[in-house]
């Protein structure tokens, strides 16, 4: 579990309350019930119409991610497709169905399944780039979510504070009373800009590098499943994969867009007959 996250919000509402202590005024004028159920409900409210609802309930099943973080850092599945490489070298590829049952990554668990099945490996590279592809979706439109409620927040605290100081001018007639009336109101617009800076833009944030994370590694085990299918030396696979985690990151944005750009112009770099230049792109 990566705590970032949390400790980023505990640090974040820790300073909240202690300028707040610092400031001698009072916690509980802040907690106000309607304030809050209007910042908080309307902007879950217009962030759900503002998509799908299969959207929402992708974002709420996202939400533990931003807490637990991602699964595992690329490097983390290097020996076990080094493990693969040495029985694919020694057994064959029919011996990596075995595997099978015991591989707790989905996706490594339907490369291995494909290998065994016989399945070439330009279908194989089709059929794993499109599951990179569908996850990517998946984690642009959970983090998207999040992000749009931090957009909507402080305007919808806004709101909030005009319907108070509505009722507010209503109150002229007492003026003693006019103090309180104000300084309730402007709570809304407190909470509107908290909830967006302290919440959702965090969490949104989170959520898209988690994903971006996540893709990297699923890149690089797709590189080593491919190099497993064409007979590749394991010390040979290991070596390369470690070399393409430590590419800086950006650089292969660049090179993506110069591979689409050029078409069936690039330059191939194999090791076993398999292509690592799409990961050194993508990474």
């Amino acid at each position: 579990m990566d705590p970032s996250l949390i400790i980023g919000l505990v640090l974040a509402f820790g300073t909240l309350l202690a300028t707040i202590s610092m400031e001698g005024a009072s916690i509980s004028a802040l907690l106000l019930p309607g304030p809050m159920l209007l910042v908080f409900g309307a902007t879950i409210a217009v962030g759900i119409g503002s998509g799908t609802l299969q959207d929402s309930i992708l974002a709420i099943k996202s939400l533990p991610r931003a807490f637990t973080g991602d699964r595992g850092k690329p490097a983390q599945a290097i020996p076990g497709i080094v493990a693969y490489a040495e029985t694919a070298r020694t057994s064959g590829l029919l011996a990596l169905e075995n595997g099978v049952a015991e591989e707790k990554d989905p996706f490594i668990r339907q490369a291995l399944q494909s290998i065994a099945d016989g399945v070439d490996a330009e279908d194989l590279r089709i059929l794993l780039e499109d599951e990179i592809s569908s996850t990517a979706t998946r984690n642009r439109t959970a983090s998207k979510f999040f992000m749009t409620l931090g957009g909507f927040a402080p305007t919808v605290g806004i709101i909030g504070t005009v319907v108070s100081l509505t009722h507010v001018l209503e109150q002229l007639d007492t003026p003693d009373t006019l103090g309180p009336l104000i300084a309730a109101a402007f709570v809304a617009t407190l909470w509107g800009l908290l909830s967006a800076n302290f919440i959702w833009l965090p969490i949104g944030g989170r959520l898209q590098r988690i994903g971006e994370m996540e893709l990297e590694r699923m890149t690089l085990q797709m590189e080593g499943m491919l190099a497993v299918q064409a007979g590749a030396a394991p010390l040979l696979v290991e070596e390369r994969l470690r070399a393409l985690i430590s590419q800086p990151a950006g650089k292969g944005a660049k090179k993506a867009g110069a591979k689409k750009a050029k078409g069936s112009g690039r330059a191939k770099d194999q090791v076993g007959g398999v292509d690592f230049a799409d990961a050194e792109a993508i990474l």
